[in-house]
């Protein structure tokens, strides 16, 4: 599930395959961009901030800065190829993107969400958005700051982008496991937000550059999370039972012997 991680690891790898290098032929296989071609466009570079990726473009007609945002949702991805090399990620009729260079090819699956905005106006598309956990912005204070204003659950306010950009399910189930916190507890009785915030920055920080995400430290397929995905497992510490509670896309993974309820 990409989270502010996995946004960051994908921007750095567009941005190694891409920046400096100019496209060579663009599909955009979305209605509102479907005669958009980016062709001759030179990449400037790709950045993320929290679960946005800005691919920044200088457009060969009129030098124009342009931005190709995209958002990957609970699905998306992005994948770079080397020419000629075989796409195999997922199925072709998922693809939204496909940009080439003379060496590489950056093929968009499942994006949420494809805008071709001014770079000056992305401000329009991330300004709502709290301090990035990877971002030169991070302000540790602020993000304490906003959370302390709200007055629903802890899981909701740490999953509101406005508080603080890219944790989603995964890393607010993990937080809240590992500070031992019952996930609908409401934000006032939370007694230090600022404890939760640094071990969120932590956490996010070890596996922006790993190939695979892990909050407990273990690199192996199904030791590599204390709660998240593992209802009806018996908890790592206590041996509880894992629950799970489904509100929409909103999924909420807890021991309730470790996390429980004030």
């Amino acid at each position: 599930m990409p989270e502010g991680d996995t946004v960051f690891r994908t921007a750095r790898n567009l941005h190694r395959a891409f920046a400096g290098r100019q496209l060579t032929a663009s599909d955009l296989r979305l209605p509102q961009l479907a005669t958009t071609d980016l062709t001759g466009a030179m990449v400037v570079e790709s950045v993320s901030r929290g679960k946005h990726l800005l691919l920044r473009l200088q457009l060969p007609a009129d030098g124009r800065a342009m931005s190709l945002h995209s958002h990957l949702g609970m699905d998306g991805s992005w994948r770079v190829y080397a020419v000629g090399e075989r796409w195999r990620a997922r199925s072709r009729h998922l693809i939204r993107v496909v940009l080439r260079t003379a060496d590489a090819v950056a093929v968009g699956y499942e994006l949420q969400q494809v805008m071709l905005v001014a770079t000056e106006d992305e401000k329009h598309l991330t300004a709502h958005l709290g301090p990035d956990l990877l971002g030169a912005d991070w302000d540790p204070a602020e993000a304490v700051r906003r959370l302390s204003r709200r007055t629903g659950t802890i899981a909701d306010a740490l999953r509101d982008q406005r508080n603080l950009a890219g944790i989603g399910n995964v890393y607010c189930a993990e937080l809240l496991f590992l500070r031992g916190l019952w996930p609908w507890t409401p934000v006032p009785q939370v007694t230090d937000l600022s404890a939760l915030v640094t071990l969120a920055k932590r956490l996010l920080e070890a596996n922006r550059t790993r190939p695979m995400r892990t909050t407990t430290g273990v690199m192996r397929r199904g030791q590599d999370s204390y709660v998240y995905g593992r209802a009806g497992a018996p908890c790592r510490r206590c041996g509880t039972l894992i629950r799970r509670d489904d509100q929409g896309e909103r999924v909420t993974y807890w021991c309730p012997h470790c996390q429980p309820e004030p």
